[in-house]
């Protein structure tokens, strides 16, 4: 007699955030009781000097017998470039705290740089390729300090570096350079100016929801991207107006939905963002920006696969209706918070040029299919579809396929 089994899959899964977070106000004073001997803290573009940040930060790692230097200037959006001048930096200095402070740009270069200051041969090539880093804290551990809600990066495994060369943004990602510690001060977000504010939330949203939705979510992000999108939801609009005690809460929001996308991972909103932010001529597009413009667009395409999970969010919003309904509010509802923060409804009103995107699009979908986010989407992609999304999104076209 021959005997059937079935036999069960097991797929292990992980779960990876820092060892330690700190939060509330004044917790930037834990730098004080770290134990090391040099630090290099990288720095954007002079807001958290401006604000007294810095001189605290230093008067903090001097209490903890730290010596410290600067690497400063770090550009929006930072550039292969900016990663290897302050991997040479960090080589000569040798040392053995990497701590970043100021908003994602500053925070994102440098957990690049911590890849070439450990390993000087590797190439910028070698690490685009996802999960494919080597392994680090051979020399140094990281901090990450955010002064903005919205990328989260103090919490996740990914860092945004622009090839300028081509305009392509390449989202890396590795747990390994998940941060040690991640100092979470609401007092350095209440300085955010309120277009910045608006972005950033919007960026924390996106990133709530497609972790919700991602193939790869699960029972442990699950709760993390649910009690984000509420409390954005809630606070945003009263953040964006400057209010403090909104703005903490967003702060702690956008640290839940990071906790729940460096793990769940994202999809084609953000696929589309980092693929078009560089791409034209008439500026460089935000990225909370982009990814304001497209998510409604992006539900609504994968809403075909994921229409119950759209509506289990509108449902933790507060939304009623059937599933149908439900998704249809949700969109309208984002929509609403985008027109509250002057954000564009499409790429047109933006200001991108019709010629340059009629010339521009194959192109752009191609890359954005091949993104690292675009393999967690909730609904397969072709570069055809995407041209067409990508259309949508510019002529402010309903999403009928």
């Amino acid at each position: 007699m021959r005997w059937m089994f079935e036999m069960e899959v097991i797929v292990m899964m992980r779960f990876t955030l820092p060892r330690d977070m700190y939060y509330g106000k004044g917790a930037l004073e834990e730098l004080k009781n770290i134990k090391g001997d040099k630090a290099v803290l990288v720095l954007g573009g002079g807001s958290m000097k401006r604000f007294g940040f810095v001189d605290k930060a230093l008067g903090y790692l001097k209490e903890a017998g730290i010596e410290t230097k600067l690497f400063e200037n770090v550009e929006a959006d930072p550039s292969v470039e900016t990663v290897m001048k302050g991997a040479k930096f960090m080589r000569e200095f040798q040392p053995d705290w990497i701590i970043s402070m100021g908003g994602g740009s500053p925070i994102d270069a440098a957990k690049a740089m911590w890849v070439f200051y450990e390993y000087p041969d590797t190439t910028f090539d070698e690490i685009i390729q996802p999960f494919s880093f080597p392994t680090l804290r051979k020399k140094a551990k990281f901090i990450a300090i955010p002064s903005t809600s919205g990328t989260a990066t103090e919490v996740t495994a990914f860092s945004v570096i622009t090839d300028y060369s081509t305009g392509v943004k390449y989202p890396l990602a590795d747990f390994n350079i998940t941060p040690d510690i991640a100092i979470v001060d609401p007092e350095l977000a209440e300085t955010m100016p309120a277009k910045l504010t608006a972005h950033t939330g919007m960026d924390a949203l996106t990133h709530a929801i497609e972790a919700y939705v991602s193939d790869m979510h699960s029972p442990f992000t699950d709760p993390l991207a649910i009690k984000a999108i509420q409390m954005i939801f809630k606070y945003l609009p009263d953040s964006y107006q400057g209010d403090k005690d909104a703005r903490e809460q967003m702060h702690y929001a956008q640290c839940l939905a990071g906790q729940a996308f460096s793990n769940a991972l994202l999809g084609i909103t953000h696929s589309m963002a980092h693929k078009t932010g560089a791409a034209f001529s008439t500026g460089h597009i935000p990225h909370g920006c982009a990814n304001a413009i497209y998510l409604p667009y992006v539900i609504r395409f994968n809403a075909k696969n994921a229409k119950a999970r759209y509506a289990d969010i509108a449902r933790s919003a507060g939304i009623e209706g059937d599933d149908n309904q439900c998704v249809d509010i949700l969109c309208d509802k984002i929509r609403d918070y985008n027109a509250k923060f002057d954000i564009p409804k499409t790429l047109q009103e933006y200001g991108i040029q019709e010629e340059e995107f009629k010339n521009k699009v194959g192109h752009i979908a191609e890359l954005a299919v091949e993104d690292a986010c675009t393999g967690s989407n909730p609904r397969p992609v072709t570069p055809a579809e995407m041209e067409k999304l990508l259309t949508c999104t510019y002529y402010g076209k309903t999403v009928d396929f």
